[in-house]
């Protein structure tokens, strides 16, 4: 018996029509939650998102360590070269003869042990990535990491993978990595007043709201992304509060919190009204805050939406999902408020778009959905166009130099992140960008010697 792996099957069924095999369909055919059918995949020029080199690196001191075929390394040396972090990234080669040999553990174990011994300065974490070839084989982890933490007591050793075979069920590198990586923080007594933000890859905007009442009620914050020293890192574990507004993070932050006996709230950016009016009361009640007033950053994003407006006068919009979480939920509210968005970039929907996806479904049953990974966008034409994109994609495939340089949110959050938001528009409608320079280069945030 056949059985939808994808979402409920009854609501699929109710409102959903099947997937296509098309690179592009207008919303009102797209299927929930997967509109195009999974096969060979093509991978655009646009490599602004971050990647495991760009978000493990975020642990001050840590070292990389990848246990993989070269061919597969190539891409991950190329990123901390790119980086300009090569000196805290090292390389272990599996050749034929290491999978035949039922030696995998010992080249492991050696091979580290070699990295470790050669290395001037001692990192404060190991990160050791193992790779799909260690499923395969059903390769003894656990020996691994209690033999290598038995030889190294000093190091902390932090259980990474890289198997993109894994992708298509259960959790993604991405999502195991923003577990593993608070790996290392241990119980310490709570300081009362000090909240952190976790899983992360961009820091949050410092005028957001939610940092704004943090800031007011006297909280120091502590996120990852802006830790400079191993302790401060650490320090992150005294916090009394855990926030996640990142969807990768959200499985992270809830595991820390119960390790750590932590409050944890999942925050994430939303561009819905109420959604926002909603965290914000869930975070007030949470420790105690008097809620900010709503009615007046209402009016404040309302007038910075109808400005922006104005002045694209009827300019086209193309929105990729690389760009934000919930691209769906970004492409309705400005539909609602009069842009000509036309375009939405996205290879599937995140499961907490569904009520934007039905609206979109009601009420822009012609806006065109475009996968980025189908192997038909290799071949589409791309020519100039006067569109405004937002996000890397979305500007490469309409080869517009007008587009919001934008990935993972851009840090950007509840009412401070829409204003934000109309701000970066209206400067890419001002001034053009160098797309084809831009949006090659990996990890937008993170130092580049490209």
């Amino acid at each position: 018996m056949l059985e939808m792996i994808h979402g409920n099957r009854e609501t699929m069924l109710k409102y959903s029509p099947p997937v296509t095999e098309k690179e592009s369909i207008f919303m009102k055919d797209a299927a929930w939650p997967t509109p195009f059918l999974p096969g060979l995949e093509y991978n655009s020029p646009a490599h602004g998102t971050w990647n495991i080199v760009h978000t493990g690196m975020l642990i001050p001191g840590s070292h990389q360590i990848y246990v993989c075929a070269a061919n597969c390394n190539r891409g991950v040396v190329l990123t901390a070269a790119e980086m300009n972090a090569a000196d805290r990234f090292s390389t272990i080669a599996v050749k034929e003869d290491d999978i035949t040999n039922g030696q995998m553990e010992e080249l492991v174990i050696d091979g580290v042990s070699e990295i470790l011994h050669k290395l001037k300065r001692k990192p404060t974490v190991v990160l050791l990535f193992t790779v799909c070839i260690h499923h395969f084989m059903g390769c003894d982890l656990e020996y691994i990491y209690r033999t290598l933490r038995e030889r190294f007591p000093e190091q902390r050793f932090v259980d990474c993978y890289m198997d993109p075979i894994m992708q298509k069920g259960g959790m993604t590198p991405d999502q195991k990595l923003r577990i593993a990586m608070y790996d290392c923080l241990e119980k310490r007594p709570k300081n009362l007043k000090q909240v952190s933000i976790v899983g992360n890859d961009l820091t949050l905007q410092p005028d957001c709201e939610i940092l704004s009442m943090l800031r007011e009620g006297g909280y120091a914050v502590k996120d990852i992304t802006t830790c400079e020293t191993f302790e401060e890192y650490l320090s992150m574990s005294e916090s009394v509060l855990n926030i996640a507004t990142y969807p990768s993070a959200k499985a992270g932050g809830e595991k820390l919190s119960d390790r750590l006996e932590t409050d944890f709230l999942y925050l994430p950016q939303t561009f819905d009204y109420e959604e926002i009016d909603g965290e914000l009361s869930l975070l007030a009640d949470t420790l105690g805050f008097s809620m900010p007033d709503t009615a007046s950053l209402r009016k404040k994003c309302e007038e910075k939406l109808n400005e922006t407006r104005e002045l694209l006068d009827g300019m086209p919009v193309a929105i990729d999902a690389a760009a934000v979480p919930r691209v769906l939920g970004l492409a309705r509210l400005l539909l609602e408020h009069g842009f000509s968005v036309t375009h939405v970039y996205a290879d599937s929907f995140s499961p907490e778009e569904e009520e934007a996806y039905r609206w979109l479904r009601s009420y822009a049953p012609e806006l065109t959905v475009c996968a980025t990974i189908h192997t038909g966008m290799r071949v589409i034409a791309r020519r100039p166009e006067r569109v405004l994109a937002i996000g890397q994609k979305a500007a490469y495939f309409h080869q517009t130099g007008h587009f919001v340089n934008m990935v993972e949110g851009g840090g950007l959050h509840g009412y401070a992140g829409i204003c934000g938001l109309c701000e970066k528009i209206q400067e890419a409608f001002y001034h053009t960008k160098d797309t084809k320079d831009l949006i090659v280069r990996k990890g937008l945030g993170c130092v580049s010697c490209i």
